[in-house]
């Protein structure tokens, strides 16, 4: 028996490999078929069975290449219905994997199809539990993403939710371990833990949902408080999920096609077509083609991408560090933005060497900063509300990156200076901002968490009295 978690940390996602006696299931695989197909060549195993835990709303999942690759049946839990061929498992239905049983285990509160697949022995008894967004190390999934009809609200699944748990995983065993679909940093839920797995005793300790003397309207109460709006693109690759999509390596062909400085060019002055650039923030901050818009490889590329750019159709052509261009293809597809039409051959430094014209984001330090006299105009914090409430600089203005495009109207007139917590989002702002025409900003190299702890222009939130 093997069982392997793939996790790719970008998503905050994880994806299941499980072999018995030749004999493959998946459990909510990424896009790209190589990591699943590899492995069970490399066990002389076939693929037998793609289990989806729902219609995924923050990825692109691999199902339907994976199941056409490989001749294995996709399946889903109730309520489910794809325009695919599918199995649409029962509660209570039991699948064979070598000798190992994977039973179907209906959970509907995050989606009405939420479905945990119970991982069994030869012998009967539970060892794992894939709980999808049904339960998160620590959390639950959010429920405002799948109601079913006008009159099914976050409230009305949220109390579905508080169910399934109660009834459905509450009493399984303590020893049973749990893996989820997400992780810390993924948008399906609010407080998820770094960890990646956990077991059920564990989580029946210190997850707050499964608190037996939590009462249903305490637990809706807590679940749905502070959920922030999800992005925009959520909806978009659900459907991609429920109704299919272009084949991976037919969408990564086309956008590795070289571009050379001309041609980037003609195609950059198309309205349609927009410049993404995924260098490093200081690299970009340096020099970069005017327009670009800046979403860095090295942070949570794939979810900031769908937060920023609110079509999954929009066509793309690249600016990439060297040697990353398939990278970045890809990790874009993962996401469903599949329209890239191809990448600047050469790179900035090619741009550059042809005398063409750049634009820059004004950087400053910490040290900077603190010399500067910061008024209720002059700082932009562009984290999270609950980053910002942890403590934050004096009199900033809270504007998160989630939602610029939808308050890009509340920026304070120029100039004013951006930071986040670490320089990554600031500069996601800086080149959305400078798309808008305004390019009398700063940002501050190593944000927030370069200012020193007991800075004397930094506080913590204080909830005013009564509340």
């Amino acid at each position: 028996m093997k069982i392997e978690q793939i996790y790719t940390k970008c998503l905050a996602q994880g994806a299941y490999y499980i072999e018995s006696q030749g004999e493959v299931a998946v459990i909510d695989p990424l896009r790209e078929t190589f990591p699943y197909i590899d492995r069970a060549k490399a066990d002389g195993a076939r693929i037998k069975y793609i289990f989806e835990t729902h219609f995924h709303a923050d990825f692109v999942s691999g199902h339907l290449d994976l199941a056409k690759s490989t001749e294995a049946q996709i399946v889903f839990g109730p309520e489910a219905n794809p325009s695919f061929d599918f199995i649409s498992a029962k509660d209570g239905e039991v699948f064979q994997i070598g000798d190992l049983t994977i039973t179907v285990i209906h959970t509907p509160g995050h989606t009405m199809e939420s479905t945990c697949y119970l991982l069994k022995d030869s012998k009967g008894k539970q060892i794992a539990l894939f709980t999808g967004d049904t339960l998160f190390i620590g959390d639950v999934g959010r429920p405002d993403l799948a109601q079913k009809s006008a009159d099914m609200t976050k409230e009305d699944l949220a109390g579905m939710l508080y169910e399934s748990i109660r009834t459905k995983l509450l009493p399984l065993e303590d020893d049973l371990i749990v893996y989820p679909a997400h992780g810390a940093g993924s948008a399906c839920g609010k407080n998820m833990s770094k960890e990646t797995f956990s077991t059920l005793g564990e989580q029946k300790k210190t997850n707050y949902a499964l608190n037996p003397e939590l009462s249903k309207s305490d637990f809706v109460d807590e679940l749905i408080h502070g959920l922030l709006p999800p992005p925009g693109y959520f909806g978009m690759n659900v459907s991609l999920n429920k109704s299919g999509y272009e084949n991976i390596n037919e969408v990564i062909n086309r956008g590795l096609t070289p571009l050379n400085v001309e041609k980037f060019k003609e195609l950059s002055a198309k309205d349609d077509i927009l410049i993404l650039d995924t260098r490093k923030a200081g690299e970009f901050s340096k020099g970069h083609i005017p327009g670009s818009l800046f979403v860095g490889l090295e942070g949570q590329f794939a979810p900031w991408v769908g937060a920023v750019i609110p079509n999954i159709n929009q066509k793309l052509i690249l600016v990439t560090p060297e040697g990353k261009e398939e990278e970045t293809v890809r990790r874009l597809a993962r996401v469903g933005y599949d329209q890239v039409i191809g990448y600047l051959d050469g790179g900035f430094e090619c741009w550059s060497a042809q005398n063409e014209k750049f634009d820059c984001v004004e950087r400053i330090t910490v040290d900077e900063l603190l010399e500067m006299e910061i008024s209720s105009s002059t700082i932009v914090d562009v984290r999270k509300p609950g980053e910002y409430e942890a403590s934050h600089i004096n009199d900033a203005n809270l504007l998160p990156l989630d939602f610029i495009q939808e308050n890009i109207k509340d920026y304070p007139g120029e100039p004013f200076i951006l930071h986040c917590a670490g320089g990554y989002r600031s500069m996601i702002a800086a080149s959305i901002l400078k798309r808008h025409n305004m390019h009398k900003i700063k940002d501050v190299i190593g944000g927030f968490n370069a200012i020193p702890s007991n800075s004397e222009i930094t506080s913590t939130f204080v909830c005013p009295s009564g509340n």
